[in-house]
């Protein structure tokens, strides 16, 4: 029933070599020690992570104590105001002084003006602002209803060699009108007219001028100037002995100022 014994032909392979077996001998070796083999690179690992470690502490205690530093903050520029070589600044003596806040331009007085305002304008319209300007000027003037000397350069050239050499030989192409002279005092032009109005101050400067005669003159209509008699308005004479020649009793437009409501020349 039993079958016989005899060499099975299965063979059994083992998945651990037999190198991997021990036996209790083997158990001494391994609680032994094992020396440790000596290595070139770990004194100097060692010694390297060391010195990371005593920097890095350094570095923190520094930090740590440092006290905290702000980036330096820049001071704004303050620019002063360039004053202009052509201004001289005149001290006011009385501290009442309405022209100190808003003369611009040299301290410039001409004689023989103390009680009148002299204008010095222009009724061309060629250049339309400054045209607006002289308007201006003139009506917020005549406002006052005191006396006042319009000198039209566009009537007559000689107000314009006139008004350069007050202003001290300023050229024609840097004037600007209207100039506005107040008791024999430059005040400025249409802007500065504007202001003082504006402030009142311009009511103190004209206090004590004469007064405007009412209406207008009879004999130029308010034109300041009329037709010159020896010329009849040609500017030009005629003789037998030299022909034409020019009438020096007027200006180059054949005008004479108006005898009844003229104003002494400066």
């Amino acid at each position: 029933m039993w079958r016989q014994w005899g060499k099975s032909t299965v063979r059994i392979h083992h998945k651990s070599s037999p190198s991997a077996l021990f036996s209790f001998k083997d158990v001494q070796e391994l609680c032994t020690d094992e020396p440790p083999q000596p290595t070139a690179s770990a004194p100097n690992k060692k010694a390297s992570i060391f010195h990371r470690v005593r920097v890095a502490n350094s570095l923190l205690r520094s930090w740590s104590t440092r006290s905290p530093t702000h980036p330096p903050t820049e001071e704004p520029e303050t620019h002063e105001p360039e004053s202009s070589p052509n201004v001289v600044a005149v001290p006011d003596q009385s501290g009442n002084d309405p022209l100190a806040a808003t003369q611009s331009a040299p301290l410039i007085s001409i004689p023989g003006a103390e009680k009148r305002i002299v204008v010095y304008f222009t009724s061309l319209r060629v250049v339309r602002s400054t045209f607006e300007d002289c308007r201006s000027a003139r009506s917020i003037l005549r406002g006052f209803r005191v006396s006042i000397d319009e000198r039209d350069l566009s009537m007559d050239s000689g107000f314009l060699t006139e008004l350069q050499q007050i202003l001290g030989g300023q050229s024609q192409s840097k004037l600007s009108l209207p100039r506005v002279f107040i008791g024999g005092r430059y005040v400025g032009g249409a802007e500065e007219i504007r202001q003082l109005h504006e402030a009142g101050e311009l009511k103190k400067l004209v206090e004590g001028l004469p007064a405007a005669e009412p209406g207008v003159c009879d004999m130029c209509g308010g034109y300041r100037f009329v037709l010159c008699e020896e010329c009849s308005g040609s500017h030009k004479l005629f003789t037998e002995k030299s022909g034409f020649k020019s009438c020096t009793a007027c200006n180059e437009n054949g005008l004479i100022r108006c005898p009844s409501c003229y104003c002494a020349p400066l």
